[in-house]
C-alpha cells in the first residue's frame, strides 16, 4: 500500500490479470444489459469525453437538468443491473468500511477521453470512502486538495490498480489527464475502464 496523502491509498496491482479477467466477464454481461451512454454536462448540454454505466441499486448521471442518483438506466428505462459478488468483494478487502457501495460508475475512457478535475460531492455521507478500480490502459491520475486551486500532483495508475480516497481526501479534486494508448492488453477495443464504488445515500 502506498499512501499519496492522508486518507488516499494506493494498492498496486491489487487484482492479477486472472482477476482482471473475470471482472471483465462480470462487466460485459452488465453493459449487455445497461449499455455505455453519454452523459452531457448541466446546463450546457455538452457531452462528456467519456461513456459510462452503472450497476447497483443507484446509478450517477448527468444531464442538463444536474448530478445525480437514479435506479434507473436514462436510456433503456430499466433497472441497473446489481452490483456483482466480485465488486463487493473488493470492497470488503480494501475498502476497510462495514457499509457497503450502493453505486458502482463505470467510467469507459478511448485514447482521447479526459477527467477534468471535480470533487465527488453527490452521496449523502461523505463519511464513507470511495472506491476507484482501473482496467485496461494506464493514465495519468491528477489528485489535488479540497479547492480547485490547490496544489495538485500526479500518479499512473495501472490495470488491477485499486484506489481508495476517505477522511481528509474524501472531497479531493481529482481527475483524468490523459489515458496512454497501447499500455494494456485487457480490453479489445483497447481503452481504460474506470470502476468506482460509492455509497449514494
Amino acid at each position: 500500500m502506498i499512501l499519496l496523502r492522508p486518507g488516499l491509498r494506493l494498492y498496486k496491482s491489487a487484482l492479477d490479470r486472472a482477476g482482471q479477467e473475470a471482472l471483465l466477464g462480470d462487466l460485459r454481461a452488465i453493459l449487455r444489459e445497461a449499455p455505455l451512454f453519454r452523459p452531457k454536462m448541466p446546463r450546457s448540454g455538452k457531452e462528456f469525453s467519456v461513456r459510462m454505466s452503472n450497476c447497483g441499486a443507484l446509478g450517477w448521471v448527468s444531464d442538463v437538468s444536474g448530478y445525480r442518483y437514479q435506479p434507473c438506466h436514462p436510456e433503456t428505462g430499466r433497472p441497473w443491473p446489481a452490483m456483482p459478488e466480485r465488486i463487493l468483494g473488493l470492497w470488503r478487502d480494501f475498502a476497510k468500511c462495514l457499509i457497503e457501495p450502493d453505486a458502482c460508475l463505470i467510467n469507459y475512457y478511448d485514447e482521447t477521453a479526459r477527467m477534468g478535475p471535480h470533487q465527488d460531492r453527490d452521496e449523502a455521507d461523505f463519511s464513507v470512502p470511495i472506491l476507484s478500480l482501473s482496467l485496461g490502459d494506464s493514465c495519468r491520475f491528477r489528485y489535488g486538495g479540497d479547492n480547485r486551486r490547490d496544489p495538485s500532483a500526479t500518479v499512473r495508475l495501472d490495470s488491477g490498480d485499486i484506489l481508495v480516497f476517505g477522511g481528509p481526501a474524501r472531497l479531493m479534486f481529482h481527475g483524468v489527464d490523459r489515458v496512454s494508448p497501447g499500455t494494456s492488453t485487457l480490453l479489445e477495443p483497447p481503452g481504460r475502464i474506470n470502476l468506482t464504488l460509492r455509497r449514494a445515500v
